[in-house]
């Protein structure tokens, strides 16, 4: 390994297979965790709950996977774009621009329901995900923010007992 020197502007990029070899992309044979967030926008209303919220109303969702899983043979553990995939298949069609009292299970659409549902398809879509299934990838948390500064979270350790 290089000392690094004062700044200075790459005059040589670095080759593969000339200053770079197969052998040496991956680091490690760690388990690590990616993480990725979406936003949608929804509307609901609750039941039983009497406040603001029993009314119809908006938010703009923000959710956050943490993904873990051991790197391949190139340094990578679930590409980012997979992760994208995943999500535009699998959860955003019933999330996005969505009446969700209508779109999800039969549920109180809570943030504390909604991020359990959002934790078991995204769980459900790595198992189903021949590359993610080869390198032993798991959702390790969802958090979902309801608002900026409010939001559930479920973890994996609790979605175990």
């Amino acid at each position: 390994m290089r000392q690094p020197g004062p700044f200075q502007i790459v005059e040589k990029l670095q080759r593969y297979g000339t200053d770079i070899e197969a052998n040496e992309l991956r680091y490690h044979r760690k388990r690590v965790m990616v993480s990725k967030a979406f936003t949608f926008d929804a509307a609901h209303h609750l039941h039983a709950y009497e406040g603001k919220c029993k009314n119809l109303h908006g938010h703009t969702y923000k959710v956050v996977f943490g993904i873990s899983g051991y790197v391949d043979e190139i340094g990578l553990t679930l590409d980012f774009g997979e992760i994208k995939t995943l999500w535009k298949d699998r959860m955003e069609p019933y999330l996005d621009h969505r009446y969700l009292n209508d779109t999800l299970p039969p549920m109180n659409t809570t943030a504390e329901n909604m991020v359990v549902w959002i934790y078991e398809q995204m769980e459900s879509a790595l198992k189903d995900s021949e590359s993610s299934k080869a390198l032993g990838c798991r959702v390790e948390f969802v958090r979902l923010y309801e608002t900026p500064t409010g939001y559930a979270e479920a973890r994996r350790e609790w979605m175990m007992e």
